[in-house]
């Protein structure tokens, strides 16, 4: 077994300890508004639900070069809201095309041929092609880093839920019919594996 101090690693290498061992991460596709009317879209897979009561999610995103902020990060600041959808099987080509390096003034949701649609509470619309979105209105955002601030961890209130109907029953979501995929470590992506089941203890 190895022991390794991050203290004495390289930012990059304590990166790839934690994508390769953080698996399988769920992957967000987070939609976002800038002043100039611009929908903007991009994935994240630093993501995860934080509690049901109330509904909350969170998502990471570490920042440029000098701590410059992602075009995403300063949207959700600015203007507080924001949608999140789960990427799967039938959309992951094209989401994986707005993770191009763009101008903030160009949209990766007409990059990657992505339908818009109008929100129901929020002023940032989603995307037709994810089979459940999350509108969203900003509660926190975190500065996160040890000298200066190298990430910026938002803590989104989910204020509406769309979700399929074909992958809705009584309740609960059908798993295979969502199709989620998930992050590896570099450009690896995995699928909803063999689903087994295991009795919590009372």
């Amino acid at each position: 077994m190895l022991s390794i101090e991050p203290s004495e690693n390289s930012e990059r290498d304590n990166y790839k300890f934690l994508i390769g061992s953080v698996i399988p991460r769920p992957i967000a596709f987070v939609t976002t508004k800038a002043k100039d009317g611009t929908l903007n879209g991009a994935p994240f897979s630093y993501f995860n639900a934080v509690t049901a009561n109330p509904p909350l999610v969170s998502i990471s995103l570490q920042r440029g070069a000098k701590g410059v902020r992602k075009d995403t990060a300063r949207n959700i600041s600015e203007l507080g809201e924001f949608v999140v959808h789960i990427v799967d099987q039938e959309n992951v080509d094209q989401i994986n095309q707005t993770a191009a390096s763009l101008p903030p003034n160009q949209s990766e949701i007409e990059l990657a041929n992505l339908t818009e649609i109008e929100s129901t509470k929020i002023s940032v619309p989603g995307v037709k092609e994810a089979k459940i979105r999350m509108e969203c209105v900003l509660e926190q955002v975190i500065e996160l880093g040890d000298k200066e601030s190298t990430c910026d961890l938002v803590i989104g209130r989910v204020v509406q839920f769309h979700i399929d109907e074909a992958i809705y029953q009584d309740g609960r979501i059908d798993p295979h019919g969502l199709g989620a995929v998930s992050r590896l470590a570099g450009n690896d992506y995995a699928k909803i594996g063999e689903i087994f089941t295991i009795e919590r203890p009372k």
